[in-house]
């Protein structure tokens, strides 16, 4: 993939990413609409994603970014290979995931993937990253039960906080009595993990089911 200049940090909050995603008529964008769907929440360049994709033929993926450039790019690389099990939005999760999902079936995405996000040091900075107590309420609307959220960071405050916002919601059940899980239960790492580990600092990993919750909805 060819070099992108882009910022690397991109507030979320401010005026330009206020606007939500158009809603996407996932039946077009994917030659098998019907197979299970995997979304990527924060998704960068989206290597990741193709790795997957060429693994996993039987099920789609989907990438959100909040860097424009680097979703230009990742479409780009998706369609020089021509998988058309992949696509990526360039979109704000936090305000998108009703346009986005409003009209996915029932049952469709059964995967949500959150690996590395900017971790927002500074506590004035904290409503900039990307789990949010809302996030976590508004996935619960859209993924399937039985369905799993994957939360990996090599940031061990980042990792609590998503970690403890998931457990604090009704609708997902932790994976593992350990405080973390030791591998990733994924078939392919992320370029950020491969680095973290080669440096051999930890990571920071969580596991969660979708469970039914009575007198849901």
């Amino acid at each position: 993939m060819a070099a992108v200049r882009v910022r690397q940090h991109v507030n979320p909050l401010g005026k330009k990413y206020q606007t939500p995603a158009s809603p996407q008529d996932l039946e077009k964008i994917y030659a098998k609409p019907n197979q299970p769907l995997h979304l990527d929440i924060g998704c960068a360049k989206g290597q990741f994603l193709v790795n997957m994709a060429q693994i996993e033929l039987n099920w789609n993926f989907l990438g959100l970014e909040i860097r424009e450039p680097l979703v230009v790019e990742a479409n780009k690389l998706r369609s020089e290979l021509g998988l058309t099990n992949l696509h990526y939005l360039f979109c704000n999760v936090n305000n998108s995931l009703h346009s986005v999902f409003s009209s996915l079936p029932p049952g469709s995405l059964q995967r949500v993937t959150i690996q590395f996000p900017d971790p927002w040091f500074k506590t004035r900075h904290a409503k900039r990253r990307v789990v949010q107590p809302e996030l976590v309420a508004e996935l619960a609307n859209y993924l399937a039960v039985g369905g799993v959220v994957f939360l990996q960071s090599d940031m061990e405050f980042v990792a609590v906080e998503m970690r403890d916002r998931f457990a604090a919601h009704p609708a997902y059940q932790k994976v593992g009595t350990e405080e973390w899980l030791a591998e990733n239960p994924l078939p392919v790492p992320t370029e950020r993990e491969i680095g973290t580990q080669k440096k051999g600092e930890p990571v920071y990993r969580a596991l969660f089911v979708r469970r039914e919750v009575l007198n849901e909805g």
